[in-house]
């Protein structure tokens, strides 16, 4: 398989014809070999328009979503960005590209030692993996200038807002546990304002402050 051809079909036609037109991000997506992080026997399947099981109930998410979620964090490369649920580490890997350093945390063990493992094989080094319940964010390292949450929630989670920087931008699909709306908050002296990018299907976010 051409992997590099079908990476540069998939920016073409999923992506920039969607509305995706941040030069930094499209490099960053084009430099990141999403092969890489599906199993084994997807990888054929890795630049398809539509999200891919990679075991646990968890899924890598369409390209064009992440595409979408980064966008909307609008970064510029000196910031420190949350994600709550690594998943496959796809989201955290086009993240890395474009921030100064990237936490993320994801509650099942074997899906963050395996995320871990592609992360180290290309080199990334500004990504720390952290499992736990990431609803509860990561107070440690807080405050984060962006936060992109990657499981549909019942609300945004108080705990992630306070971890999130004044100015700073959370990315998070809210809703039910069968479909959410895509959800922008920017804060603003302590609150979000909030802006809704349409409707979406995520995975549920399970823990203190999700189902």
């Amino acid at each position: 398989m051409d992997f590099e051809k079908m990476r540069e079909e998939m920016i073409k036609h999923q992506i920039q014809r969607r509305g995706i037109r941040d030069k930094r991000l499209l490099s960053a997506i084009s430099s990141i070999p999403r092969e890489k992080f599906v199993p084994e026997g997807e990888k054929n399947s890795a630049y398809l328009d539509c999200p891919l099981s990679i075991g646990m109930g968890q899924t890598i998410s369409q390209p064009f979503m992440v595409a979408l979620m980064t966008q909307c964090l609008s970064l510029k490369g000196a910031e420190t960005v949350l994600e709550v649920g690594t998943g496959s580490g796809y989201q955290a890997a086009i993240l890395s590209k474009l921030a100064k350093m990237v936490y993320t945390v994801e509650r099942h063990s074997q899906l963050a030692d395996r995320a871990e493992k592609i992360l180290k094989e290309l080199e990334i080094k500004n990504i720390k993996v952290v499992v736990g319940d990431g609803s509860n964010g990561l107070e440690e390292y807080s405050p984060y200038d962006g936060i992109i949450v990657t499981a549909g929630a019942p609300e945004i989670p108080q705990s992630l807002i306070k971890q999130l920087s004044e100015k700073g931008r959370i990315v998070i699909p809210v809703g039910n546990s069968f479909s959410q709306d895509l959800l922008l908050g920017v804060k603003e002296k302590g609150k979000l304002k909030i802006s809704n990018y349409g409707g979406c299907v995520f995975v549920p976010l399970v823990g203190q402050y999700g189902w």
